[in-house]
């Protein structure tokens, strides 16, 4: 199998498989041979000996040219070598291989396999791709059923049907078929909007500053757990804290939060605080607030928290007592820095006080901010909000930690695709931001949970021919196989902060098998962006308004307003997602580190559409 100009012997395991061209051409030949015997003994006048040694030729022909001498330089291979993953100029007639497994475009109203000639220019443009680059759109079909969730589900169909197709930005070119959709099973899980979190009040402690800022503001992400994402809150509660803030900076704030459906009331906190202080502060702030008495559970946490799973956060915390003084948080995940901080819940993954904890600490919060208790705080690196208040209940009560793993504080560097493509369903998720830690994009990860339910996020899928769809973050491909990878362990991708020993974050996640940069073993395309397209939009497109590339930012005030009186939950047409891969990406090297796996930048567009079968 060959991949940009180099040859790889697939794994003996696989040499068999009868998506193999040498597998193919050696049945072909020993056919040819059992028949061409059969009729030289029962031929009689026939001449069939010259046309029996012809077909035999070209079997030979056939094995001998799916033999590649290794070291050998193909430069017009593609990354999938002479399979159906090879790059090929698209021309303007251009169909796929395969029509026997093409859905009719204009049968299927929801599927058009058209080249938006405007979108991959802009896609050229905002993601600074070549004029020539790969290009797939594939359909998927979510299948909602009463099973659980698994971490990987194999299907049997293949990913690609065709060869992967090289467009160009300059040319444009006819609609094409589309190949019949990938069909995944999900389980029935509930929809992010009809999550009802009115038993939290979650407390954030930030700077205008930060909340202004476009690469830092938090209001998307919030929207997605704040509210029901249809400009209505979903009953959780928020209090915002802003070190300094001017009058008209919180009303400018508010303003911003309140206008999407977050419920939310602003505080000014003083400057001349420790930050330590400033944190511990949230917790009478939280307690004091006049519905604290409606709240179970009292919650701190970083602006850069977000919680991926309402539905499953809440069943977890309804097996808590609420009633009893409870302290609800996770470790980091490096050991260096339970070491150094101590075994408190480390607040970016979210700390969460029942009520009669949070009274605790309000009736001891004079004590626990001395000067004293500050120094006492200081690690190594500044007094440390989370070890404020861990001393503070540990110092007045008998209360400990009780541990919940699913929260994540993410305390790692470098490439996040190990822990992201690792099938877990996180409660909570932090440190996506980048500026040192590792850069995500949780509000475009969880806009399919819109479609097919909360669980799907994260889930994987694996096709016939070795694509991995870990939904909402990465299409991989793996060109030799997966057979020998094991998928329930994490791939080390990734390392700690500032201390990195090989082991540090096995204590978390265990031990990550090897990585696959730069071994030419796996390809992968990342999530850059996510739209959902309403029905309610579609419809008021149809009527005469903008049909095109309608989003979940967009308001359809009448439409969306008739939904709150009725109490229904905003359905979706479909969502896309734009996942990115660059020719020149570091990790996607061969295995002499330095040649790329493909010549060419690639977009892969994952369409899914609902479960039509099931009241959405």
């Amino acid at each position: 199998m060959s991949k940009m100009g180099a040859t790889i012997i697939p794994a003996p395991h696989r040499c068999f498989n009868m998506r193999n061209p040498l597998a193919k051409a050696l049945v072909l030949f020993i056919s040819v041979s059992l028949f061409g015997t059969l009729l030289l003994q029962q031929s009689g006048d026939i001449d069939v000996r010259a046309a029996f040694l012809k077909t035999a030729s070209t079997a030979k022909d056939a094995v001998s040219s799916s033999q590649r001498p290794l070291g050998s330089n193909h430069p017009q291979s593609g990354w999938g070598g002479d399979s159906v993953h090879t790059p090929v100029e698209v021309t303007g007639d251009h169909q796929p291989d395969h029509p026997n497994e093409l859905a009719n475009i204009t049968a299927n109203g929801n599927m058009h396999c058209d080249y938006d000639m405007d979108r991959l220019r802009e896609w050229k443009k905002k993601y600074k791709l070549q004029d020539r680059f790969e290009y797939t759109r594939r359909y998927i079909q979510v299948s909602r059923q009463p099973i659980a969730r698994k971490s990987l589900t194999k299907l049997d169909q293949d990913f690609l049907s065709d060869h992967v197709k090289v467009v160009d930005v300059n040319k444009h070119y006819q609609p094409e078929a589309c190949p019949a959709p990938l069909v995944v099973p999900v389980s029935r899980s509930p929809y992010p909007s009809t999550a009802n979190a009115s038993d939290f009040m979650f407390g954030v402690s930030t700077t205008y500053k930060r909340f202004i800022d476009p690469k830092t503001n938090p209001t998307n992400e919030w929207k997605y757990w704040l509210t029901d994402n249809n400009g209505s809150s979903n009953g959780g509660k928020l209090l915002l804290m802003l070190m300094g803030a001017s009058d008209s900076e919180m009303a400018d704030v508010r303003e911003q939060l309140t206008s999407v459906g977050i419920d939310v009331d602003v505080y000014r906190s003083s400057p001349s605080d420790e930050m330590a202080v400033r944190y511990l502060t949230l917790v009478p702030t939280l307690y004091n607030h006049p519905l604290r008495s409606q709240k179970k559970w009292l919650v701190t946490c970083d602006d850069d928290t977000f919680f991926p799973s309402l539905h499953a956060l809440i069943a977890q915390f309804e097996t808590y007592d609420h009633t009893k003084p409870k302290y609800i948080g996770t470790f980091s995940e490096d050991s260096n820095n339970v070491m150094r901080h101590g075994e408190q819940a480390f607040g970016g993954a979210g700390v969460f006080l029942s009520v009669p904890l949070a009274a605790l600490v309000t009736e001891n919060f004079a004590q626990c901010k001395s000067p004293e208790k500050i120094k006492e705080a200081n690690t190594g690196w500044g007094p440390q909000g989370d070890v404020l208040l861990r001393k503070c209940i540990y110092e007045h009560s008998p209360v400990r930690l009780t541990l919940l793993d699913s929260l994540w504080q993410l305390d790692m560097l470098g490439d996040p695709s190990g822990f992201y493509e690792s099938g877990i369903q996180p409660l909570s998720l932090h440190h996506y931001r980048g500026g040192g830690w590792h850069s995500a994009l949780p509000f475009h990860y969880t806009k399919v949970s819109h479609l097919c339910g909360e669980e799907c996020m994260m889930q994987r899928f694996m096709t016939a021919d070795d694509f991995v769809i870990s939904n909402g973050f990465s299409v991989a491909y793996y060109p030799e196989g997966t057979d020998d990878l094991d998928f329930d362990q994490l791939e080390g991708t990734f390392r700690s902060a500032p201390d990195y020993k090989g082991w540090n974050l096995d204590f978390k996640w265990g031990p990550q098998r090897a990585g696959l940069a730069k071994t030419g073993r796996k390809l992968s395309w990342d999530l850059q962006e996510a739209k959902i397209i309403w029905e309610d939009d579609e419809q008021k497109a149809a009527e005469g308004g903008n049909k095109r590339d309608q989003s979940d930012e967009g308001q359809n005030g009448s439409a969306q307003q008739e939904k709150k009186k009725k109490g229904e939950r905003r359905k979706v047409k479909e969502v896309r997602q734009i996942y990115v891969r660059k020719h020149d990406d570091w990790r996607w090297k061969l295995a002499d580190g330095a040649t790329p796996m493909s010549r060419f930048d690639g977009v892969v567009e994952l369409v899914w559409l609902p479960d039509t079968k099931e009241d959405r």
